[in-house]
């Protein structure tokens, strides 16, 4: 295991927007705030959503398409940059979010969320003292954290 040790920053709570994108919306915060690095954790609903399940054989995300609303009964994930210097990613700041979204009959999807449009949403974020830049995995083809 690689590690870094991060020390605690800003707080902030915040509430998304209906009908604009799920994650769009806390990578605008972010960037608004800027804020290099920070984990998050939500909740609320969606209207739609699309997720991705990542291959590991393939080594490749799989989208998922949903037409239907769900309650978000779990959004976590953190912010960072893509790529920077000899990376082919542009090193704008990128909301890693996965979710778990459950139905009006209590079954529940979940994975890498793509993008959703909001009907609502709360959010709780901790800025860190670290930029975290993600960097291309060999391994598993992944763009990661490289401490």
């Amino acid at each position: 295991m690689d590690y870094q040790r991060v020390e605690g920053g800003r707080e902030y709570l915040a509430r998304l927007e209906h009908g604009r994108d799920w994650r769009g919306q806390i990578e605008a915060f972010a960037d608004a705030e800027g804020i290099d690095a920070a984990v998050f954790f939500g909740l609320g609903a969606v209207q739609d959503a699309t997720l991705y399940f990542y291959d590991q054989e393939e080594q490749e995300y799989r989208p998922d398409e949903f037409d239907e609303p769900f309650e978000v009964t779990a959004a976590v994930g953190n912010i960072s940059h893509l790529g920077g210097e000899g990376q082919s990613s542009s090193g704008e700041r990128f909301a890693h979010t996965h979710v778990t979204l459950s139905r009006a009959d209590g079954s529940a999807v979940g994975g890498h969320l793509e993008s959703a449009t909001t009907f609502a949403g709360e959010l709780y974020v901790r800025e860190f003292d670290a930029r975290l830049e993600r960097a291309h995995d060999p391994v598993t083809d992944l763009e990661l954290w490289p401490l």
